[in-house]
Order: structure tokens, then sequence, then C-alpha cells
């Protein structure tokens, strides 16, 4: 697909090489018949990510840069949620809450409960998601219809610099060696990977498999 500058194709490149699997060909095209749920539950993940970035607030409130850092994003995450609630609301679409995909659902029962190995593990897992959303809005940009090719499109950046930030922010905030670093992100990004392409009864934005 077009990209609108290097930086933006960097980005991508760097968000896919990250995952260990692409998103299977199947959920592209069940996801281009299923546009009402896709947007629905892609304004949900918005509200969680910014809930999540909030949560990190809340939960490290004395680490200056981590908390600069998740206010903004959570900021960014808020403008995204407007975003695609009024795109919801243009084709009078009510939004509602949904519960948590499997995917999100078996991340979180991952991740470890003491510390530095909880923030290690928060801010991995988010980065995996952010990388995740952006290989998948590459993925089915070209098949929507305007505006929302352009819309997905746009947003393509902002989910690689949100993955960047996580993924930086894991490495200086957690005081771990380099080894055990990557041991533990092998372990999440097999999980994620299994997620993505193991078959899912239920769709969402983050779904593996349709089944």
């Amino acid at each position: 697909m077009a990209v609108d500058s290097s930086a933006d194709h960097r980005g991508l490149q760097s968000a896919q090489s990250f995952l260990l699997m692409p998103t299977p060909d199947s959920w592209v095209d069940e996801a281009v018949t299923r546009l009402p749920e896709l947007l629905l539950d892609h304004a949900n993940c918005e509200l969680k990510a910014a809930s999540t970035a909030l949560g990190i607030i809340y939960r490290y409130p004395e680490r200056a840069g981590l908390v600069n850092r998740m206010s903004r994003l959570a900021r960014e995450e808020l403008r995204h949620f407007e975003q695609v609630r009024q795109i919801l609301q243009d084709m009078q679409m009510p939004f509602e809450r949904l519960s948590a995909s499997r995917y999100a659902g078996k991340l979180r029962e991952a991740l470890r409960q003491g510390e530095p190995q909880r923030l290690l593990d928060l801010l991995l897992a988010a980065a995996l998601i952010e990388a995740r959303s952006c290989e998948r809005f590459a993925a089915i940009a070209p098949r929507l219809p305007e505006p929302l090719q352009n819309f997905y499109q746009g947003l393509l950046a902002s989910e690689a610099r949100h993955f960047q930030h996580y993924l930086a922010l894991a490495r200086t905030e957690c005081a771990i060696s380099d080894e055990d670093f990557q041991a533990r992100l092998g372990q999440l990004q097999r999980l994620e990977a299994e997620l993505i392409t193991a078959p899912d009864a239920q769709f969402r934005f983050h779904s593996g498999c349709p089944a």
C-alpha cells in the first residue's frame, strides 16, 4: 500500500518485523465484510488503549518520564476514540461497550505480578498490541471504501509511534538484563502470534482466524 512518507514506511516495517506472524488473509477477508463490527470494536480498543496508559500512570506515578509519555499517549488514544465514534455516528450506528476479546484477555492473563516483571510485561504487551494494530490497519486499508481507507492509512504513523514508545520504555524503565528482556519478549511474541493465527469464534479487531 502507499504510505505518505518514508518515516511512516519505516514505522510500518518496524511494527511488521516486531511481530512473529502476519495477520492471516482469512481475517482480512472477514473484516472487510463486517465493517460495523470492526468499527465498533475499534472504538472500544481506542478507549481501552487510553485506559491502559492512564492505568500505568496511576500504578507508577513516581516515574516522571513514563508518566509524561503515557499522558501524551492517552490523549492521542482518546482523540482516536472520538474520531471512530464520529464515524459510527455518521453511519447511524450506536456505540456500545464490548467485553474484552480473547486476544486481550490471554495477554492480560500472561502478565506477571511482581516488580519489575509486571511493568516489563505491561509495556511489552502494549507494544505488541500497538504493533498489531499498525499491521492490521495497513492490511485492511487498501480494501476499504473512502473515507475509511484514508482514515486507516492516517492512523499508521501514530500506531507505529506508540509501539516504538512502549518498546523503548520497556528497555529503559525496567531494571533487567538484556538476556532476560529478550527471553520475556520472545515468550510474549509467541503467545501473541498464537492468538492471532488460531481459530477464533469471536470476530474482533484483534481476533484470530475466523472459525
